[in-house]
């Protein structure tokens, strides 16, 4: 099927997008979704909709085609039309399982923040009944595609406005995302939390790190730089994944191609991947000891992933010490949110003053889609329920190190 071969039309009503807040019977035929296979046809309008401050940088045009070219994804891309103007575009790719054919979201495996690609003010206008609508439309444009629409890692409020997606269907994610507001300069961002103790913290690691002979902060600013950097981030990553006995999520060579081409964009906004890291002096000369990729979009940046080099400088704390520089270095170019992503640890709730919460979207498309919900959602709370039990998750932790040859000896949990 190619493209716009799918196409659902409404009643032909064409009352202008005056105002979204409609009841169930006036929301009924005012959507048209068209069904893509590639993403060029859409391309215009994809790009117009990435400006959007609202629009999550992991839907951007270029990171999605970075996916779909290093994945050979099987695209399907929803456009989603109200009343003949532009209100959605969902960036989804068709994973095929054993049981089931599941529509996600492109490249979500690697993906912080998911919101769509809406148009403008439609958050601030979207009703619960058009919602409804238009969840009802979307599983109808994908029957004879997919089982099962899953869209992970949704929040229900964002920056002050409320997600579209905010009233559907679904659970709550195992693991919320943090943010830390930037301030305008160090001293005010450092503020919001334990400064003191903060600076004592720097001040420790640049000590150590002056002990062998001095660091520097660097940005990757050539694609040369950018690559190599990368890759010192795979190998540094595969290490610590090992010594965990933990499944490394950036091993595939699919993976690591994605990264790489996402490093190849140098400018623009959004910037997809800016490369941050210190590199010592002195004995160690050259040698890279912790690694972090940043994307940023308008003045929000997301700490996409992050590395050190533990068996060099573990003890200086040089991961730390690379927060510090890159908030801040942030601060003061007039960013106001640095992301840290999903996943609660402990350094990140250190430095963050926001938590939020996510959700998985989950709607059914035939018979077997419901199953699969019903499937995500049973993981989805077993997950939640082994994470609020620790002794559980310890046990879990020593059993996946103690089948990967990694015996805990000590009995504590990682």
């Amino acid at each position: 099927m190619t493209n716009s071969d799918l196409t659902m039309e409404g009643s032909g009503d064409r009352r202008p997008r005056a105002s979204l807040r409609v009841g169930p019977a006036d929301a009924t035929g005012r959507f048209a979704i068209s069904v893509h296979r590639t993403m060029e046809p859409l391309e215009s309008e994809w790009r117009a909709l990435d400006s959007l401050a609202g629009n999550s940088l992991h839907h951007a045009y270029d990171w999605c085609r970075a996916w779909a070219e290093t994945h050979g994804s099987d695209l399907l891309l929803l456009r989603v039309a109200f009343d003949g103007e532009l209100f959605l575009i969902l960036p989804l790719e068709l994973r095929r399982g054993r049981l089931f054919r599941t529509a996600r979201l492109i490249g979500t495996e690697h993906s912080n923040l998911n919101t769509g690609l809406f148009a403008a003010d439609v958050s601030a206008a979207i009703t619960p009944a058009l919602a409804q609508a238009l969840a009802r439309d979307i599983t109808r444009a994908l029957h004879g595609f997919a089982d099962v629409l899953i869209i992970e890692r949704t929040p229900s409020e964002w920056r002050g406005g409320v997600s579209p997606f905010a009233t559907l269907p679904g659970v709550a994610n195992p693991n919320s995302s943090f943010q830390l507001p930037l301030l305008g300069s160090i001293q005010l961002t450092l503020a919001q939390i334990n400064a003191k103790r903060r600076r004592k913290k720097m001040r420790i690691s640049e000590r150590r790190l002056a002990e062998m002979g001095g660091y520097d902060y660097v940005i990757a600013r050539t694609p040369g730089e950018t690559q190599a950097l990368l890759d010192t981030f795979f190998r540094q990553k595969a290490t610590r994944f090992a010594t965990l006995g933990l499944p490394d999520v950036f091993q595939d060579a699919e993976t690591q191609a994605f990264f790489h081409a996402l490093a190849s964009y140098q400018d623009g906004d959004p910037q997809l991947m800016q490369l941050n890291a210190i590199r010592l002096k002195g004995e160690h000369d050259g040698q890279v000891v912790a690694i972090a990729g940043l994307s940023l979009k308008g003045d929000h940046v997301i700490c996409q992933f992050g590395s050190i080099d533990e068996a060099l400088a573990g003890d200086a704390s040089p991961g730390e010490l690379l927060f510090y520089r890159m908030i801040e270095r942030l601060s003061a170019q007039g960013l106001r949110l640095f992301d840290f992503g999903v996943g609660d640890q402990p350094y990140k709730r250190s430095w963050c003053t926001i938590e939020t919460p996510l959700r998985d979207i989950a709607l059914p498309v035939t018979f077997w889609g419901h199953l699969a919900v019903l499937r995500h959602h049973l993981v989805v709370r077993a997950k939640v329920a082994v994470k609020s039990n620790r002794a559980v998750y310890a046990r879990l932790q020593r059993a996946r190190r103690f089948r990967q040859g990694k015996v805990d000896t000590q009995g504590a949990p990682d």
